[in-house]
């Protein structure tokens, strides 16, 4: 029987084959990628925090049974971690100013999809809130595990792809896949509602691809 979680990728195929194949993968994977566009990039996604982890915030509280609730609280504080760390240490080494962090304007796509977390956490609705975090995390797993053997030597591009390709990793998509899975199966009505805001962010994702290109940090 076909997973629900696959449907949805299926029903949004094309932007999420280009996403997880765009130019902006491609290049880091080969170390190619210009400092200027990755520098925009994690400028953009670093503003992603608060309004993630208010998303994250809701989906725990309005999860339905416990497990999925302790699951997603550990989420929480792995997030306000490594990952938080890797943002400083690669804007230290790209020559990223305070000033350009806090004054960059936001692109499109970086104001669509902060906007898109906050409105899911707002409906209280699980639902909403997978429909956002299933696409977060899976679409990046997704163009992380074909990267080669071969690693960019910067731990800028290196550890970018390993933070989204390791064990644990795997286990937490597998996670969100699966109550994408059993919550669409209380009702037509959750399943509208997550292919809603799946839809909506898996073109967000490949917005705020084609966005760094278009907006270039200046270092």
């Amino acid at each position: 029987m076909t997973r629900f979680s696959d449907e949805l990728r299926d029903t949004h195929r094309e932007k999420w084959d280009a996403a997880v194949g765009h130019r902006f993968v491609q290049e880091l994977f080969d170390g190619t990628i210009d400092d200027g566009v990755m520098a925009g990039y994690l400028v953009q996604d670093y503003r992603f925090l608060d309004s993630f982890l208010q998303l994250l915030g809701a989906a725990m509280s309005t999860a339905d049974e416990l497990a999925p609730r302790l699951r997603l609280s550990q989420f929480i504080g792995e997030v306000a971690g490594d990952e938080n760390t890797y943002f400083l240490r690669s804007f230290k080494e790209l020559g990223v100013s305070d000033e350009q962090r806090d004054n960059t304007p936001d692109t499109p796509a970086c104001a669509g999809f902060t906007g898109l977390m906050r409105e899911a956490a707002e409906t209280r609705s699980y639902a909403a809130a997978l429909g956002v975090l299933v696409v977060a995390e899976w679409l990046y797993l997704d163009w992380a595990t074909n990267a080669p053997e071969e690693r960019p030597e910067s731990f800028v591009h290196n550890e970018w792809i390993e933070l989204h390709d390791y064990p644990e990793f795997h286990t937490l998509v597998e996670f969100l896949r699966g109550e994408v899975d059993r919550i669409g199966e209380r009702s037509e009505e959750d399943r509208a509602i997550i292919n809603d805001f799946f839809g909506r962010a898996v073109a967000l994702e490949l917005d705020f691809f084609n966005n760094s290109y278009e907006q270039p940090l200046e270092l």
